[in-house]
C-alpha cells in the first residue's frame, strides 16, 4: 500500500492511501509523464523550425505595442474607425480613463 504525506498545521504525517486514492494518483502520474513528454516533444520541433521563426519572434515589438500601433492607425483613419468601432472604443475608453500625463 502506498502512502501519501499529509502537512498539517501540528506536522507531517504520512498516510495510507485508500485504493482509490492510489488509483486516482497513478492515473495523475501518467498524465503528468505524459504532458512532461508533449513538452519535451514541443520544445524539440521549436529547436528545428527555421531560424526566421525564432529570429521574428524575437524581433517583433511586444503584443501591447502592436496594439497600441493599430489603435493609432485606425485612430488616424476615419473609414478603419467605423469599420472597428468597437475595438476603437474600447481601447479609447481606457487610455482617456488612464491618460498617459494623469
Amino acid at each position: 500500500m502506498t502512502k501519501k504525506l499529509i502537512i498539517t498545521r501540528n506536522g507531517n504525517q504520512l498516510v495510507d492511501l485508500t485504493p482509490e486514492e492510489e488509483t486516482f494518483r497513478k492515473k495523475e502520474e501518467q498524465e503528468s509523464l505524459k504532458n512532461n513528454s508533449l513538452n519535451i516533444e514541443n520544445n524539440k520541433k521549436e529547436e528545428k523550425q527555421a531560424p526566421y521563426i525564432s529570429q521574428r519572434r524575437n524581433a517583433y515589438p511586444s503584443i501591447g505595442d502592436q496594439l497600441d500601433m493599430l489603435w493609432h492607425s485606425i485612430d488616424q483613419n476615419p473609414k478603419l474607425k467605423s469599420e472597428y468601432f468597437e475595438f476603437y472604443e474600447a481601447i479609447k475608453a481606457v487610455k482617456v480613463k488612464h491618460p498617459k500625463n494623469g
